[in-house]
């Protein structure tokens, strides 16, 4: 099981677009990897569609996508026609790679697998992992799907802008934030130091304790 914070495993992998190696494909950019139980299932196909439908949005934050699916490279080159045809996509090409774990190696190692999701030879797939992780081969961000719930992508990419965002500045993002709406100062920035930065734009709640830890400012923009 990977933790926060610890190093994201590398691995070699048979995928649509040939061998990889994950560091080396990773290069210096953030990185999603996403698993799904199998190949030609109804949630899944949801999934990768909406995924393509996203890829520009992924491209402007500079994050490569990358999913993995326990069925073979031969399965995943057909299953894909599916996928296009379902998200009425029209490229000829495919934008990201599908990882073929047949054996279920990686799924065991990263721990993906399901123990109550069987496929039709009765083993265990593949949960709905997301890992998210930075240009240092951190893990950054996991959120674990049972089979049966497709994931929400609007979120995923809600939580990688907070993530760049308070990467570049001492920030951290309330419940709820989405892009461009105000954020809050870190306990670790003491009063002088938030007001070197920030100026007059500090709202400081009042709060019954009498305590001021709820310091509300604009979004840092460049």
């Amino acid at each position: 099981m990977v933790l926060l914070g610890d190093t994201f495993p590398n691995f070699t992998a048979q995928t649509n677009i040939g061998e990889i190696d994950f560091h080396n494909w990773l290069g210096d950019s953030w990185g999603i990897l996403f698993s799904h139980p199998n190949d030609f299932t109804p949630v899944c196909t949801t999934e990768l569609a909406r995924v393509v439908k996203l890829f520009p949005e992924f491209q402007r934050m500079g994050i490569k996508i990358i999913a993995l699916s326990c069925d073979s490279v031969d399965s995943h080159l057909r299953w894909i026609s599916d996928i296009k045809a379902y998200g009425e996509i029209n490229d000829n090409g495919f934008p990201y790679p599908i990882i073929a774990d047949q054996s279920r190696d990686l799924a065991i190692t990263l721990g993906m697998l399901d123990p109550s999701e069987l496929n039709s030879e009765g083993l265990p797939v593949s949960a709905r992992t997301v890992f998210i992780i930075d240009p240092l081969k951190k893990m950054r961000l996991s959120i674990l799907y049972p089979a049966s719930t497709g994931r929400n992508f609007d979120e995923i990419l809600r939580v990688v802008e907070s993530l760049q965002l308070t990467e570049k500045y001492k920030v951290a993002t309330p419940v709820d934030w989405k892009k461009g709406q105000p954020v809050m100062i870190l306990p670790t920035v003491n009063d002088d130091e938030a007001k070197q930065t920030y100026g007059n734009n500090i709202k400081t709640l009042c709060l019954p304790s009498g305590k001021s830890y709820l310091r509300i400012v604009p979004q840092p923009t460049d």
